[in-house]
């Protein structure tokens, strides 16, 4: 199906508006227009009416997992037009997370790929937000789970020891610092505690190749291409969380969970690592969106779920349990009534372990 990259590069003044500083990408500075990807009726975003023409999908920049799951989330969509009624469905390669929430705010997307750890703040008015972003969930999709990676002889063993030393903090304008922010006071540090840089995943371990960086925070599925490239280049060291600071950031962020990357993993890594998933990925909609919109959508999805693992392996986390796994942000009514139809509603024991489980070898 088209992405249309095209259409970032003409909202690209909406980056210039967001919270620079360092995965996925809150101010409502959009405007909806013309090509808004709604054909609206008595509406002037297209998402609170009941019959919509065109869907839009705000994924990330392409290359990554966002781009590619939400690409073929769009293609399931385009394939059901006769059966829905729409006109047309694009998925659009954006800036991430915090793009798609003021898109969605301006309505110019009908559904959004995000973090939930950032939708969680956003949802809040926090964090940095400048107001609460009226949104809810549609599907929790697949974990990411992260941490600090450096080099085996760099001497740092504890998220403390970054204290004096140079970090990459994800790419500008990513949004990463809603999930580093709450590691790093976990553990007694603030970002003015070490020399930050910012950088996507590939640049930053290049940084830490040559020298230029002593850790980097990255990740993805249970095997993230990002470290996997690092380990094969150098014997690196994946830092440790405190099993204390672990423990309470899980009890107090909905969207955090626990993640064990087993033994072997890593060609350096011959012991299991007890890591966290710092926000799955979810789909969200504008909390008015239509709920027979929501239904059809969650129903499509699910049903042809297989397919879009067949896109990317972090689709296989598009399970029974994770799909309504609760991160923080309250699901949309339409989303809920197909769940329940379909018997996998409410939120099922052990559904944050089926979902690292499920992802196996993804992102």
């Amino acid at each position: 199906m088209p992405v249309q990259p095209g259409r970032t590069a003409f909202r690209s003044q909406f980056l210039h508006c967001s919270i620079c500083l360092g995965l996925l990408i809150a101010t409502g500075c959009g405007q909806g227009g013309s090509d808004s990807g709604s054909d609206s009726v008595g509406s002037d975003n297209g998402n609170s009416r009941s019959s919509i023409s065109f869907v839009s999908i705000g994924t990330a920049p392409q290359g990554g997992v966002f781009y590619t799951v939400g690409a073929a989330v769009g293609d399931v969509l385009a394939q059901h037009r006769a059966d829905t009624g729409w006109r047309g469905v694009t998925a659009e390669s954006t800036g991430g997370t915090l793009e798609n929430l003021r898109l969605l705010d301006s309505g110019d997307i009908q559904i959004g790929m995000a973090n939930s750890t950032i939708t969680y703040f956003a949802v809040k008015g926090e964090g940095g937000f400048e107001k609460s972003h009226d949104v809810k969930s549609v599907m929790t999709l697949f974990p990411l789970i992260a941490t600090f990676v450096t080099k085996e002889d760099s001497g740092i063993r504890t998220i403390e020891d970054l204290k004096n030393k140079r970090v990459v903090v994800g790419p500008e304008g990513a949004g990463f610092e809603y999930f580093i922010r709450p590691i790093l006071e976990a553990h007694g540090l603030t970002y003015n505690d070490f020399e930050g840089r910012t950088a996507n995943m590939a640049q930053s371990v290049g940084f830490l190749q040559d020298g230029s960086v002593d850790a980097t925070f990255i990740g993805g599925g249970l095997k993230a291409p990002a470290i996997t490239n690092a380990d094969s280049t150098m014997d690196i060291f994946l830092v440790p969380y405190g099993e204390e600071q672990r423990q309470k950031l899980v009890e107090n962020l909905p969207s955090f969970s626990k993640a064990t990357i087993p033994a072997g993993t890593y060609r350096t890594h011959s012991e299991a690592f007890e890591g966290l998933n710092v926000g799955s990925a979810h789909l969200i909609v504008r909390s008015d969106a239509d709920e027979d919109f929501v239904y059809s959508i969650t129903k499509l999805i699910w049903e042809n779920r297989a397919a879009i693992a067949e896109k990317h392996a972090a689709a296989r986390a598009i399970s029974e349990k994770n799909v309504v796994r609760e991160t923080g942000t309250a699901f949309h009514p339409g989303a809920v009534r197909y769940y329940s139809e379909a018997g996998i509603w409410p939120v099922a024991d052990g559904a944050s372990d089926d979902a690292v489980k499920a992802d196996g070898q993804g992102s």
